[in-house]
């Protein structure tokens, strides 16, 4: 199972809508165990990691083991059910991490292999399986994302320098951290002041890795996105959507949908966009894993509204002084840190990083 678990991580950030699931078959051979196939959920959601893993093992996979990290599909989707395919392969036991919280399957994929004889046993590595899949699993029983929030701090607590220019806080060894960080969500959101004051590019540029890419998405209530800036620029080779209020200028609108960005809407209030429609908005187009990477209000208003699942702390040993802008605008950090459970914190070059959840 724990292959299984770091198979099933390889395709988190470009399974989307579909969880990222790990498969491995096993056969006894002379008393020995042998791993006859290996899956993961290819891009894009399809094919499955079962249908991968049996495709690798082929006649091998009769009268085998099959460990995978989420409970097997039962309905039709784009492609024929996964637990018809198992059964069809003369698999003879079954090892699932978690029951599938999909309304659409919910332990009638595992009813239908014990139908057919085979050996259901449920729950091995579900601790693990149930972080691998908050994305998914958070999507189903909510309507909205699983965030993480993520932010660099300097030694005393600033994110920018005055003025709100933007800083540089951690070391390189951080900032390629942070870029498979995000490749390994579906998306990630700034806020329109980030966008303004940055011009940030929000890619994974790791070498080899710019595919992997998220989808960036900026809330933008009166859309003021520039057409000629790094993000609209670039939106026809990684996405972008561009969230606003519903009262905003049209002309603006079909300049940057002419440069290939997408533009949704939520009910605004006062100025600001509804972050819980926000999120369900994107949820409903097939985002399961968020990332906020900035800036202080943005974050700070998921943190208002509790909506952070997950927080990565990236922390400097550098201070930017008493004039900086702290990390979350107008609360403390603990607002942040206080409800959720640290994971521990390890070095990373010559900052540290510390992971947090909720309990």
């Amino acid at each position: 199972m724990s292959l299984a678990l770091a198979l099933g991580r390889r395709g988190l950030g470009n399974t989307w809508p579909n969880p990222s699931v790990g498969a491995v078959i096993v056969r006894e051979e002379q008393g020995t165990p042998l791993v006859v196939g290996r899956g993961w959920t290819q891009p894009g959601g399809r094919p499955h990691a079962e249908v991968e893993a049996l495709r690798r093992a082929g006649d091998a996979a009769r009268g085998a083991t099959l460990y995978v990290t989420l409970e097997p599909c039962s309905h039709h989707g784009r492609t024929p059910p996964c637990a018809d395919a198992i059964i069809a392969a003369g698999i003879a036991r079954v090892v699932s991490a978690l029951e599938d919280p999909n309304p659409e399957v919910a332990g009638s994929g595992h009813a239908r292999l014990r139908a057919a004889g085979i050996a259901v046993e449920v729950g091995l590595g579900a601790e693990e399986a149930r972080l691998a899949h908050a994305g998914h699993i958070r999507r189903m029983r909510d309507q909205r994302p699983h965030v993480t929030l993520k932010l660099a701090i300097s030694a005393d607590g600033k994110a920018g320098t005055a003025g709100r220019r933007p800083a540089t806080i951690t070391g390189e060894a951080a900032r390629a951290r942070v870029h498979r960080m995000r490749a390994m969500n579906d998306a990630i959101l700034v806020g329109i002041g980030t966008a303004l004051a940055d011009d940030p590019q929000l890619t994974c540029r790791l070498p080899g890795m710019e595919k992997f890419s998220p989808v960036r998405v900026v809330l933008d209530t009166h859309l003021r996105l520039p057409a000629a800036g790094a993000l609209a620029v670039s939106a026809q080779q990684t996405p972008v959507w561009v969230v606003s209020g519903a009262d905003v200028s049209a002309e603006t609108v079909r300049a940057l949908r002419q440069k290939g960005v997408e533009v949704l809407h939520a009910a605004a209030q006062a100025g600001r966009l509804d972050l819980a429609a926000v999120l369900r908005l994107l949820a409903e187009r097939g985002i399961t894993r968020l990332m906020i990477e900035g800036g202080p209000t943005v974050a700070a208003s998921f943190v208002a509204a509790d909506l952070v699942d997950a927080a990565v702390l990236f922390r400097s040993a550098k201070g930017l002084g008493a004039e900086g802008i702290d990390a979350l605008e107008g609360l403390p950090l603990e607002a942040l840190t206080g409800p959720l459970k640290s994971l521990g914190r390890e070095p990373v070059g010559e900052d540290s990083v510390e992971f947090f959840a909720r309990p």
